[in-house]
């Protein structure tokens, strides 16, 4: 590990963010700017200390790799410099194209300024990579999971409790979309990760295989969801998807009508579910 440089990275990274950068609101103005390391810490969800030992040359240990991913969050780092920064630590760096999890810098700008709409960032393949805490409280934290168990797509055929959050009568329509796109995915990707995730679903869900073989395709782009909330009952909400620009991600918003039941129910979810300062 290149103490010295992975100190100096990481300095300069945290100076070229400002608080709105990354969705914090702060009052008044700072003597220096971006952001304090107190700040990377909680975005990181790591200790100042340790983070602080890391700027300071400090760290007798090579970081883990989870902490690594979470550093690249906090500190919006590129594909580029999530790299860069592994190879700082001397680990290997991710392989792109087996499920790397690295969430893009323009996605997270987007997700960092909404706070009264659900959203969430997801892979093509329905790994859920971040989410605002509207999404969670509506949701779930759906970010912890691995293996097959991190598509949502795996979860809804193999899982017969991934469907309890939706209206039975909406079941067929849900699993005809959910095939339609991961279709277009896995043609659109063509690598090993696509291809292991339907040969998983083809073996495990008779349902999957039979809709399959429909060779049905369509790019989910705007629809409507239902959702039945444990707390706040039934939310119907409208779905629109933007992409990152090699279309291996989309930022899932959530919205309601104005004035309706599911605009007054995402509000209450809203004012219990947001985190103390």
């Amino acid at each position: 590990m290149d103490t010295r440089q992975l100190a100096r990275f990481l300095r300069v990274r945290r100076a070229a963010l400002s608080p709105a950068d990354v969705g914090l609101v702060v009052a008044g103005r700072r003597r220096t700017p971006g952001l304090r390391r107190e700040e990377v810490a909680g975005l990181a969800g790591i200790s100042t200390d340790y983070y602080t030992r890391l700027e300071q040359e400090r760290a007798t240990a090579t970081p883990s790799e989870s902490v690594l991913r979470a550093v690249t969050r906090a500190l919006r780092l590129s594909l580029d410099e999530r790299d860069h920064l592994y190879r700082l630590c001397g680990l290997n760096v991710p392989d792109r194209r087996r499920g790397d999890r690295h969430v893009a810098p323009a996605l997270l700008a987007v997700l960092d300024r909404l706070h009264d709409v659900p959203a969430q960032v997801m892979t093509d393949l329905g790994d859920t990579l971040a989410q605002n805490h509207l999404a969670r409280a509506v949701f779930g934290d759906l970010t912890g999971r691995t293996g097959p168990e991190a598509s949502v797509i795996y979860r809804w055929f193999t899982d017969p409790g991934a469907r309890g959050g939706f209206p039975v009568a909406d079941h067929a329509g849900e699993s005809r979309a959910l095939v339609a796109d991961l279709r277009a995915a896995v043609a659109r990707r063509d690598d090993d990760p696509a291809r292991a995730l339907v040969d998983q679903l083809r073996a495990g869900s008779p349902e999957f295989a039979g809709l399959w073989e429909l060779h049905d395709v369509a790019v989910m782009r705007c629809r409507r969801k239902r959702i039945l909330h444990p707390e706040v009952g039934l939310l119907e909400l409208d779905c629109q998807s933007l992409v990152d620009e090699d279309r291996t991600q989309v930022l899932a918003l959530f919205s309601a009508v104005a004035g309706t039941a599911t605009a007054e129910r995402l509000t209450l979810l809203g004012l219990t579910s947001r985190p103390r300062p």
